[in-house]
């Protein structure tokens, strides 16, 4: 491709990022370029936002039904699955599939809900009280 033909479609992604593409110069030799972006790739990521979101929602209701416990809803939130979540409280993930009973997480003791809130960035209380 062209230098001059360089996609620059705005994304979700403008303003943070921007990614490196070889194109040929008018010399006709090969040079790198930044994009940022193009429509198709535009669509692909907005269509995954979309599917986080819909995952987010959808975690926040089963909180608010009793469903799961709000550990749940902050792992969805902040992009994390048990391996990730595991690695930054120290607890096993057999633990925290435990933790993710609301009968279980409301017997959990501050230093517990400590090491979840400092790996989700909120504070205790907003764990305990969960508004969604």
């Amino acid at each position: 491709m062209k230098k001059e033909e360089l996609p620059q479609d705005r994304s979700a992604l403008t303003g943070f990022t921007r990614e490196v593409c070889y194109v040929k110069g008018a010399d006709g030799k090969y040079t790198t370029d930044l994009s940022t972006g193009w429509d198709i790739k535009k669509e692909a990521l907005d269509s995954a936002w979309d599917d986080i979101n819909d995952r987010i929602q959808q975690a926040k209701q089963a909180v608010k039904n009793g469903e799961k416990s709000p550990i749940y809803y902050y792992m969805e939130l902040k992009l994390m699955d048990m391996p990730v979540l595991s690695g930054y409280t120290g607890f096993w993930a057999f633990t925290i599939k435990r933790h993710l009973k609301p009968s279980v997480f409301k017997s959990l003791s501050d230093s517990k809900l400590s090491a979840y809130a400092k790996a989700f960035e909120v504070s205790v209380d907003e764990l305990k009280n969960f508004k969604g």
